[in-house]
């Protein structure tokens, strides 16, 4: 029997007695009793002794209508798709369609417990089925596990299902893992986890994978190599033209290649990762298929694997089998979130998802045309080209001028928009992806801010903005700022209205520029001070 947080212990006693025939006295008595008072069951040094929840916050607003302005207040000061496009490099921060959104407000599947009997949950398992084999198709692969919670979750399980095979077939020696130097954050740090030995293969002068030192590396740890994790198209924005000759060379030593799903988002519909090579893809369902991505919300990163790795994918949490590897703690992970993709794909079908795609590579060619003149795009592909996603290389500036990277994303605050990737993949560059979602207009209005900001670095170059005291070491302006005292040598019309049409829908940062490398280095407590706990 499952319960969840709605049974209380009079329910409990009414079980009991329906089981028993009995009234469960100590219960019900508990029950009628102080409801805050810790079960008995709880070791008396285990309990707590404390106060909760004494934070103002949890004690001020005793109407819906309080909560909801405050609610309301926090919203405004967070920008997101409702203002402006969001151009953050590798997330693919792409409409969550309100029709996609429905099914997870259904108790038919927001109210099913993980766990329940699974002749109760027919019409999920159902759901489930569909998604996986719709999500097998777009990859190219055999099947599909929805354990992982997240891409990173992904990328270890499918590791872990790569070890398993090997060990099976008595390779389970192999534990080197090559990792370009181009690929995600998160896979040397899932390849460490696995205990697996990290070798980076380099890169060439134009972002794609140096196959010379692809084979010296392959040739130094051939008996050893168990894996090599490729993003493909690369985190530098580009496909890269030798992907079928990389995972070959990785399959005559010996090895499996596991595809990072990040920027599926540029494959779906017009090529597979089981196609090109690979053995093993995550998918993030929060990027590609539509599932609320950022600010700490739900991840989804589902693996799909050729046949040979079927009988290795995670196995359910309770399997008590000598060969149990599961990866999260219920059998389909966050499943009541697949719902959203599962209408994406629906609604998309074949020609939708791959005209989006279409689409997404159209917009960020686009941008990277646009915007090449006042700011160098640092990779493109044999055909000039990038992928999904370029990045902007304003490296130079911070000698020629003194103006960073993190100032044009400052400023970019003025002018309403979030701003793109920060140093990642390459320190101080800019990664921008549009994605599909956005128009012409809106694509338009993003690569006007970027080059009127390019033309504020110009002033500040030729020495008619001063090279401290200017509009994008002071980014971003608030309004307070704005209406206080005024003593910088540029305008307050400059500083907070840059270009015509920000008047029309002005977003307003609500705190000045935050020093970020303090914050990582020192412990910044917003809780009412320590004293007050005492």
């Amino acid at each position: 029997m499952a319960l969840d947080e709605t049974v209380s212990l009079a329910d409990l006693a009414d079980l009991a007695e329906v089981f028993t025939g009995r009234r469960a006295d100590a219960l019900t008595q508990e029950a009628a009793g102080d409801v805050s008072a810790e079960p008995a069951s709880i070791p008396a040094a285990l309990r707590r002794a404390g106060a909760v929840l004494t934070h103002p916050v949890f004690n001020r607003y005793h109407s819906e209508t309080e909560f909801v302005r405050y609610v309301k207040k926090l919203e405004n000061r967070d920008i997101s798709l409702v203002h402006s496009m969001i151009p953050l490099g590798s997330c693919t921060m792409k409409l969550n369609a309100a029709s996609e959104m429905a099914p997870v407000t259904w108790p038919q599947f927001a109210n099913l417990h993980p766990f329940a009997p699974r002749d109760q949950a027919a019409g999920y398992a159902e759901m489930l089925r569909q998604l996986g084999a719709w999500l097998a198709e777009i990859t190219g692969f055999h099947a599909v596990s929805f354990q992982p919670n997240s891409g990173a979750q992904g990328e270890y399980a499918g590791l872990l299902a790569i070890r398993h095979w090997q060990a099976a077939r008595g390779q389970g020696h192999r534990d080197v893992c090559l990792i370009p130097s181009s690929a995600h954050g998160t896979n040397p740090a899932s390849a460490q986890m696995m205990g697996m030995k990290i070798v980076v293969v380099a890169c060439d002068e134009q972002g794609n994978i140096d196959m010379s030192d692809l084979h010296a590396r392959i040739a130094a740890h051939r008996d050893a190599l168990c894996a090599l994790m490729v993003t493909y198209p690369s985190t530098h924005g580009v496909f890269e033209a030798t992907i079928r000759d990389v995972c070959a060379a990785v399959h005559e030593a010996g090895g499996q290649v596991y595809m990072d799903g990040a920027n599926l988002n540029a494959q779906a519909g017009l090529t597979r990762p089981g196609d090109i090579g690979a053995d093993v893809c995550h998918m993030n369902l929060h990027k590609t298929f539509c599932i609320p991505h950022g600010g700490g919300g739900p991840g989804m990163g589902p693996i799909a694997v050729a046949a040979h790795l079927e009988p290795h994918l995670p196995t359910d949490p309770f399997s008590t089998s000598d060969d149990a590897n599961s990866v999260s703690a219920a059998p389909f992970g966050s499943a009541l979130i697949t719902t959203i993709s599962w209408m994406y794909i629906r609604m998309m079908g074949a020609s939708g998802i791959r005209h989006a795609t279409e689409a997404a590579i159209l917009n960020a060619n686009y941008v990277a045309h646009r915007l090449k003149d006042h700011f160098p795009i640092l990779y493109t592909g044999t055909s000039g080209r990038v992928a999904h996603e370029c990045i902007l290389d304003v490296r130079h500036l911070k000698g020629e001028c003194g103006i960073t990277a993190e100032d044009i994303a400052k400023r970019l605050m003025d002018y309403g928009f979030h701003a793109p990737t920060l140093s990642f993949p390459v320190a101080d560059t800019l990664m921008v992806e549009p994605t599909e979602s956005e128009s012409q207009g809106e694509l338009d209005r993003f690569c006007d801010a970027m080059i009127a900001i390019a033309g504020e670095i110009a002033q500040v170059k030729a020495g008619t903005m001063d090279r401290q005291d200017n509009p994008l070491k002071n980014a971003p302006h608030t309004a307070f700022e704005a209406m206080g005292d005024w003593t910088h040598p540029y305008s307050r019309e400059q500083a907070v209205y840059p270009l015509a049409w920000v008047r029309e829908a002005k977003f307003w940062p609500h705190v000045k520029r935050i020093d970020n490398a303090a914050g990582d280095r020192n412990l910044i407590c917003t809780c009412p001070p320590v004293a007050d706990y005492v």
